[in-house]
């Protein structure tokens, strides 16, 4: 077969080829294109090829730009010329690609791809339409020497005062054609000359090989690694809880612009015990995973998918961060980033299109790389290597860190090196191993004698919602250690516990004896919580000891409530009831809450969002087919092809048969085919019809009806029923 274009090329590859193709640029099956003219098209598009240019390592690129640079058709060996020997085992791998083709006269690059690359290829300018003697640039005088090395290496381009009187050294340049004037006051280097000054090579270094990796520090004994790791796991995991516990109770507003406010922020940071960059990414994985939503409200809310994920095994719950967090386009990051300082956790701005798959080389390098911490400079120099992506000027080295330790902070490494869950993770085997490695939750607390208690170990599920409601986390570890306050016993007073329930309860969990000023803290509170009330007028405040009534409205800290006495028992404000609440107990006072009908309000103020889950879309990432389903692509791809051929046959020879194309006006075709269709219907019609790239063709056809424009008819080339559009018919003739 003879190759004179791409499509051509694509035409005579067997289904391996094929193959081999997809699986490097899935965009061109997605979908399945109908033919292969029109897979050739897609190939061929700039999109597609600048995704396939962003997933070439250094090496691969600059051979890439060196055939670029090289006049068409070129050969492997003037590839080797321009580059390096080993660039010759490159060149199948980018015709694999479909970025370079053989032709019949050698080998090609589609024209998009060039233009794709620029006018300025590895900073060289434009070929020149002169021969030129460069041998001669051997007795270049020294002034016009030191102006060509200023310029060999690029930018191709120079200033001059004016192109009329440009100096000695720019004048012979001028004169030899070793510099070509563009404007009034720039010149240009042409391309063969730069070359030639460079040695005959394209690029300064050659990039064959990737950086070799630095380390902090390397180890074969994995134990140290995978104790780091799971001790990270069970920490994020208990992050979650605690995030999306503190929210179900008190749940932040999104910003009007979307996303969460900065005091929303610190406030979350402050509750975990991490700073907010950690606080953020921790929000915006409970975000992606779909256990954490903003309600139409604009209340960020759990969903209920998060009482699901909380019954699950630990392993499950991993995966499900774990997997969101590699497939999604979000830079959790960029929070607080310097560079982006007005991006918000959950707000609309985190999208970057190459995130996941940064994501995915830094993994991947760090796979290669198991048995050291790789340095972050080192991971930055070898990542660069493997996706320099000089279209969009490289991967950004911010992204590159905040993968580094979003993977500590997740378990997927340990103290820098992937541990043995994130191999499993990336080679999607079972992860059981996180469940017999995770310590094993504890059903016990020590009460001491500082109103403090502390946990040795992960609390069982109901042991740790119930501590969360009693105490504060005071410090994190493998211990964790809980502050009981009035603050926290008046919390889970709110919540409908009595002071003897939350007695009870710390007796049967502590393996410590139940301190006595505990005690009477608990009867203290118990006492005092609810005999100051606060209902709605826009609110009211009784209370059956007047004393406390005397107090509140001697209190200067309470003057901004503006309290009106109305009956011995009862003040009113003109705050609403949060308000005078929040006022109240920042005073010191534990009022508690009560309905119209004097009812007290108690019981669990834990949320969920009414609606339904609503992660983010992933932007900018295709999803890789199976091997199944890319032989299914080509399947399809073969029979469209078929179909179209034997169309084309058809019509050509239907085309040949007939003769010249009918031509009738508008108004004269669509007199011609009403009339048909009234008398002649039995017979065939003979029309030009145009498509949508606007060629003609030869059609016969039996007209079946007339309607809105259009003409149903049967194609006899297809033997199928088409529409044809009336305005697309050039004209009409009998046969």
């Amino acid at each position: 077969m003879e190759i004179r274009s791409f499509t051509d090329y694509l035409r005579g590859l067997d289904d391996a080829a094929l193959l081999r193709l997809f699986s490097h640029r899935v965009d061109l099956v997605t979908p399945v294109p109908p033919d292969i003219a029109s897979l050739a098209v897609r190939a061929t598009s700039a999109p597609s090829l600048a995704r396939s240019i962003d997933s070439l390592n250094a090496w691969q690129f600059q051979v890439l730009e060196a055939c670029a640079v090289a006049n068409e058709p070129f050969t492997e060996k003037v590839i080797v010329s321009l580059t390096d020997k080993s660039a010759i085992f490159l060149i199948p791998g980018l015709i694999e690609r479909g970025l370079i083709y053989p032709a019949d006269d050698g080998l090609r690059m589609p024209t998009t791809l060039r233009e794709l690359l620029g006018n300025e290829v590895a900073q060289l300018g434009p070929s020149s339409m002169a021969k030129l003697n460069l041998r001669k640039l051997n007795e270049a005088p020294p002034s016009a020497k030191k102006i060509l090395d200023a310029m060999v290496w690029g930018p191709p381009r120079g200033t001059v005062t004016d192109i009329k009187k440009p100096g000695a050294g720019v004048q012979w340049c001028l004169e030899e054609g070793f510099l070509i004037p563009y404007s009034q006051t720039i010149v240009v280097m042409p391309r063969e000359v730069a070359i030639a000054l460079r040695g005959g090579k394209v690029h300064k270094e050659q990039q064959v090989n990737a950086p070799e990796a630095s380390y902090t520090f390397t180890t074969k004994d994995r134990k140290n690694i995978n104790s780091a790791a799971i001790a990270n796991v069970t920490t994020f995991l208990r992050w979650v809880e605690e995030v999306l516990n503190f929210w179900a109770q008190d749940p932040p507003t999104a910003l009007r612009s979307g996303g969460l406010g900065v005091r929303d922020l610190k406030a979350l940071a402050l509750h975990i015990g991490v700073d907010e960059s950690c606080a953020a990414f921790v929000a915006e994985l409970c975000y992606i995973s779909a256990i954490l939503t903003i309600d139409p409200d604009d209340r960020i809310l759990p969903t209920t998918n998060f009482d699901i994920w909380l019954t699950q095994r630990p392993s499950d719950k991993w995966l499900t961060l774990t997997s969101a967090w590699l497939s999604t386009s979000r830079v959790s990051g960029l929070v607080g980033n310097e560079d982006s300082k007005s991006v918000a956790p959950l707000g609309p701005e985190l999208d970057r299109v190459n995130a996941a798959s940064v994501r995915s080389l830094i993994l991947s390098l760090l796979r290669d790389h198991r048995d050291g911490a790789v340095t972050p400079d080192s991971m930055i120099a070898i990542a660069s290597w493997h996706r320099p992506s000089k279209r969009i000027g490289g991967i950004n080295p911010s992204h590159i860190l905040f993968t580094l330790r979003e993977a500590e902070w997740l378990g997927v490494t340990g103290q820098g090196v992937i541990s043995d869950y994130g191999l499993a993770l990336l080679d999607q085997r079972s992860l059981e191993q996180i469940d017999i490695d995770l310590p094993k939750d504890v059903d016990h607390i020590l009460i001491q004698s500082d109103n403090t208690a502390i946990a040795p170990g992960p609390l069982a599920q109901e042991i740790a919602q119930e501590m969360a409601l009693l105490a504060d986390i005071e410090s994190r570890g493998g211990a964790t250690v809980f502050r009981f306050t009035d603050s926290t016993i008046r919390r889970a007073l709110d919540h409908g516990k009595t002071g003897d329930d939350i007695t009870k309860f710390l007796k049967a969990t502590s393996k410590t004896p139940m301190p006595q000023p505990l005690e009477y803290l608990i009867a203290d509170v118990a006492k005092k919580h609810g005999k100051l009330r606060v209902g709605s007028t826009t609110s009211f405040i009784r209370c059956e000891d007047q004393s406390v009534i005397v107090a509140i409205l001697s209190d200067k800290k309470l003057e901004g409530l503006g309290f009106r006495r109305i009956a011995s028992e009862v003040l009113i404000s003109d705050l609403g009831v949060d308000d005078a609440v929040n006022v109240l107990r920042n005073a010191g006072y534990l009022p508690a809450l009560e309905d119209s009908k004097g009812v007290l309000l108690t019981g669990a103020r834990i949320m969920r969002s009414q609606s339904k889950a609503r992660p983010p879309r992933i932007v900018g990432e295709i999803d890789s087919p199976t091997e199944f389903l890319l032989e299914g692509a080509i399947r399809a791809l073969r029979a469209g092809e078929k179909s179209s051929h034997r169309q084309s046959t058809l019509r050509n020879i239907s085309s040949s048969a007939l003769g010249e194309l009918p031509r009738s006006s508008a108004n004269e075709t669509l007199e011609l085919l009403s009339h048909h269709l009234a008398h002649s219907a039995e017979k065939s019609l003979s029309i030009g019809y145009a498509d949508n790239n606007g060629l003609i063709s030869h059609r016969i056809i039996d007209p079946l009806k007339l309607s809105a424009g259009t003409l149903l008819a049967r194609d006899h080339a297809t033997g199928e029923i088409t529409t044809f559009r009336i305005a697309r018919i050039t004209g009409v003739a009998s046969l």
